[in-house]
């Protein structure tokens, strides 16, 4: 080993039992109440990466935001005094406008004049007590008016950020809102369209589910599963996700405190027993220290339950449900393993004087754990080390050429592959995705089932596994392989390595959290998430990515499969192009080739190549052409549309565009006459790549200038292929031939997330 390798390998061995920053993007925030008990500069800043003053109102006459005369003196030094001990602390000023106070709120909405007034005085006292940030908290609309009111603030409310954030010159405050633990209100349902577009995160409040003033059954509060109920958590996250609302967007409440019921009877006292009523305080709520200090004077014992992921404690005939340590460190996992932004404590204050709660929650007493081991590390003898280091090296060098050779690996270098690739180990996948568990597996396609995985060293990743039923075999394995590591853009998704160990055939890609676009393109509510602004970031995206594929890479790549579920979105939504298991190389001066396997996806190919076998460039523009419709007209190619439902997607767009009624042909979400033009040259771009004649099919490079170029006179397009009523001059046989389509099954192009 040279000394070189050897000292990166020691700094690689150092490195974790350093001090290490949390991870990028994962929100710690806490709530802290005003005129609390805890004097502000007593907060643990340094626990969290985000404080939130609690709370400002909205005025009943008014209708501007107001501070309570007692709360001023603290929010007017607030900010300044957090950021003494943190200097990185992201505060936020909460709003309440839920309860008591959701008619004042509902009030405000209802007017233009109204809103206008409470949205300026949010804005001008955020700046002014210098916070980063708004949000909004405990707001449920009831009724349809309600609903539609708050739509139009929430709009409005980003609107005016925007605004002052440009004309300022200063960085844009956050907005946020704290919400129902579920989208599913009693009679409504939260606007998850509106709430993706505007607020920057949501804080889930993911608890208070039951209460003793309300049941008179033991109840668990904060219940992150529930057998029997689907007043927990994991339902309600679920649900948020199920109607568009992204993981990567939902902050987890958790709850600092807990309440008390009196038991019927004080031999059964387990989640679910007998109660009549509240118990120790006027209302049964109590602060986790509270709980704590009541326990010590009393005697009370906790117990973990791990079907609900609570803790409960017996006092006599006095039972308190609450969350201790075992149950928040299990939330956060839970929080980091679905994929979410992060949590929020509620509140502060709450937690006892050790600050157990926020110790778990942040991590901090992994860290306390680990300074021991990183003391011991660093006093270790290096020769100790070294040797260590030169037997395993010693030991990996064997059985890696052993491995290499028997499992053919030297396949690589017929293949001449690029870009490295990792070579994982089969037991590095078999632990990464749980032994290829079941709740690890997120879909199953031509190739075979995709799981999610976790490495070692905390990167998430997506495994394709070759099923022994697979559509696709070796040759599309390899193919993919070959290509990816020659490929390497931001609009193409990123393979990590791949594993053929124990004739095991694996493809393993940077994890995509926000699915396919085909995810959203086709269902009337998730749609919504896809507005104008965002449909044009996806189509510049995959315009880009085949520009690179066909004129910027070394070879020039034709895709062969491009459709909506090959396109994934990453955590911005922007767009990367996937699965090149049936993609081919061209040289640079190469046209046109042919092949007498047909492969592709019914509606995505164009007509030369399932009459003759041709494919070039010129491939891909159809796909493109196809795919371009769907998005303009969030409209399926596998259905039939017209007045007799008798037209194809080509001929439907076609027909109206003909007519000079395009407009119809636009996904009615997107209608807006400021828009209505440009959306009519997209569609014309799209009718002129779906052309019969490939040779009257535009480049890539061309459709490009065509997008980007709004002054460009557009040709008029001929009629698109697979016509019913062709032009005399594209009358053509069509040769049967065998075509096995992909399905449009979950595949990698399924994925949740990066």
């Amino acid at each position: 080993m040279s000394s070189k390798s050897l000292f990166s390998f020691l700094f690689l061995l150092v490195l974790p039992f350093s001090s290490s920053s949390d991870t990028a993007g994962w929100i710690k925030s806490g709530f802290w109440y005003a005129g609390s008990d805890l004097a502000v500069p007593e907060i643990p800043s340094t626990m969290f990466t985000h404080l939130h003053f609690a709370f400002a109102y909205i005025n009943a006459s008014s209708f501007e935001l107001y501070i309570s005369y007692s709360d001023e003196p603290y929010i007017s030094t607030f900010s300044e005094t957090v950021k003494k001990t943190n200097p990185s602390v992201i505060t936020l000023l909460s709003i309440w406008g839920g309860r008591d106070k959701s008619p004042d709120f509902f009030a405000m909405t209802s007017q233009f004049s109204r809103r206008k007034s409470f949205i300026t005085t949010s804005i001008r006292t955020a700046r002014q007590y210098g916070f980063q940030g708004l949000e909004l908290d405990g707001v449920n609309p009831n009724t349809a008016a309600n609903m539609t009111n708050m739509r139009t603030f929430i709009e409005e409310w980003r609107t005016a950020i925007n605004s002052e954030s440009k004309s300022s010159g200063t960085k844009r405050l956050i907005l946020t809102m704290g919400a129902h633990y579920s989208p599913m209100l009693e009679s409504m349902i939260y606007p998850v369209d509106t709430i993706v577009r505007n607020f920057d995160w949501v804080n889930v409040m993911a608890y208070d589910y039951y209460l003793p003033t309300e049941d008179n059954i033991t109840r668990a509060h904060t219940a992150l599963y529930d057998p029997a109920s689907t007043r927990n958590t994991d339902y309600g996250i679920k649900e948020w996700v199920k109607n568009g609302l992204p993981a990567n967007k939902i902050v987890l409440g958790l709850a600092y405190h807990g309440y008390a019921w009196t038991l019927v009877d004080p031999n059964h006292h387990t989640v679910g027993s007998p109660a009549r009523g509240l118990a120790i305080t006027s209302d049964g709520s109590m602060s986790y220290g509270y709980i704590k200090r009541y326990m010590k004077s009393y005697g009370g014992i906790p117990v973990y339950n791990s079907t609900y992921v609570v803790n409960y404690a017996t006092i006599g005939s006095f039972w308190i449900g609450y969350d201790d340590v075992e149950a928040i460190r299990t939330k956060v996992s839970y929080a980091k393993d679905k994929g979410l932004l992060g949590f929020s404590a509620f509140q502060i204050p709450s937690d006892d004087v050790n600050w157990e709660l926020s110790k778990s929650a942040s991590g901090e007493e992994e860290d306390h754990r680990g300074s021991k081991r990183r003391l011991l590390a660093i006093l270790l003898p290096t020769i100790t080390i070294t040797i260590t280091i030169l037997l395993i090296s010693t030991i990996v060098c064997i059985l890696k050429k052993k491995t290499m050779r028997s499992e053919g690996i030297e396949v690589l270098n017929e293949r001449a592959i690029g870009r490295n690739l990792i070579v994982f180990s089969f037991d590095q996948i078999k632990e990464a995705t749980d032994n290829f568990s079941i709740e690890n597996k997120i879909g199953e396609g031509g190739f075979g089932p995709v799981y999610k995985g976790r490495l070692s060293d905390g990167e998430e990743i997506a495994v394709k596994r070759l099923s022994e039923c697979s559509k696709q075999g070796v040759e599309e394995f390899w193919n993919e392989v070959t290509l990816a590591s020659k490929l390497q853009h931001v609009h193409v998704l990123q393979l990590q390595g791949f594993c053929i160990e124990r004739e095991e055939k694996m493809l393993i890609y940077e994890y995509m959290r926000n699915r396919s676009l085909n995810f959203y393109l086709y269902d009337a509510v998730k749609s919504l998430i896809l507005d104008w602004e965002r449909r044009i970031c996806i189509i510049e995206g995959i315009t880009q990515g085949l520009l690179y594929l066909q004129e910027y890479s070394t070879f020039t790549v034709i895709h062969r499969d491009l459709k909506a579920s090959n396109i994934l979105l990453d955590d911005e939504m922007k767009p990367k192009i996937s699965d090149f298991g049936i993609a081919r190389l061209f040289q640079k001066d190469e046209k046109e080739a042919n092949t007498g396997k047909i492969v592709g996806t019914y509606g995505c190919v164009p007509p030369e190549y399932v009459k003759r076998g041709v494919y070039s460039r010129k491939y891909d523009v159809y796909s493109f052409g196809v795919l371009l419709l769907q998005i303009l007209g969030g409209k399926k190619n596998s259905c039939e549309y017209g007045i007799e439902n008798n037209l194809n997607l080509l001929e439907y767009a076609y027909e109206l565009w003909q007519k000079g009624n395009g407009e119809d042909f636009i996904d009615p979400s997107l209608h807006d006459d400021a828009q209505i033009g440009k959306q009519l040259r997209y569609l014309q771009v799209a009718l002129l790549c779906v052309q019969e004649k490939w040779e009257d099919r535009p480049s890539m490079l061309e459709v490009y200038s065509m997008l980007k170029n709004e002054t460009e006179v557009l040709p008029n397009p001929k009629v698109p292929a697979f016509s019913k009523n062709k032009d005399s001059t594209t009358q053509e046989t069509l040769v049967t031939l065998d075509i096995p389509c992909s399905d449009n099954s979950l595949t990698i192009s399924e994925l949740i997330g990066r």
